[in-house]
Order: structure tokens, then C-alpha cells, then sequence
């Protein structure tokens, strides 16, 4: 399966602030991931966070379409809840309230995969 990590730019110093803030995350309903006309374009299967010093990283393991995935996590109200509350720590802002800003924000976040290795299942 596929993973794709995005990056915050945090300030340094806030590292159990931050995680606080994850700790209350409400997860989505389902890991199904609809396109435009309902169908089923992908699922999320994992996200992890890891953070040290001004970084923040967001893994993000998943089936299908990535934009697809992007426009299904900008739409959910415990993410819209943590970029709410991650604002006052991050050093540089993201534009997330809209779904438009957040793909945005997203696509310039995310991290170039140079490489991935998994044991089939």
C-alpha cells in the first residue's frame, strides 16, 4: 500500500502542546474514500504523526486516488477541529479553512516518496 507524509511547520518548544492536540482527534466514520459521484476512490488505512524540534509529519498509509484522499480529509470536522487548533502553533500558516485551501495546502505539504518497501500480504 501506498503512504504519503505531509509536513507543518511548527514553532519549536510546543512539542506536548501539539500533542495534545492530536490526542483528541475524532476519527472519520469510515475509512471509505467517495469521489465526486459517491463511488469508492480509495481508504485511508493509517495515519501516524511524528514531530521534534519545528517539524511535524503526518504518514498517511492508503488505497486509491491521493487527491481523491486529500478532498475526503479537507471535508471532515475533526480535521477542519486540529488545523483549528494547531494555528496558534504553527510558523508558518495554512490555509485550510476552505476545501480549496486545504488541498492547496496540502499538495505543497507533501513530501517527495523516494522510496517504499512492504512485505506482500
Amino acid at each position: 500500500m501506498p503512504f504519503a507524509a505531509i509536513t507543518y511547520d511548527i514553532k519549536a518548544g510546543h512539542e506536548d502542546e501539539i500533542a495534545e492536540v492530536f490526542a483528541g482527534f475524532r476519527r472519520v466514520g469510515s475509512a471509505e474514500v467517495p469521489d465526486e459521484s459517491g463511488r469508492r476512490a480509495g481508504r485511508i488505512l493509517a495515519t501516524a504523526l511524528f514531530i521534534r524540534d519545528d517539524l511535524l509529519v503526518r504518514v498517511i498509509e492508503y488505497e486509491g486516488n491521493l487527491k481523491a484522499i486529500a478532498a475526503h480529509m479537507a471535508a471532515q470536522p475533526g480535521v477542519q477541529e486540529v488545523e483549528r487548533k494547531l494555528a496558534p502553533y504553527l510558523s508558518r500558516p495554512r490555509d485550510t479553512g476552505t476545501p480549496a485551501g486545504f488541498i492547496e495546502t496540502f499538495d505543497r505539504s507533501l513530501l517527495r516518496c523516494v522510496s517504499q518497501m512492504s512485505v506482500r500480504r
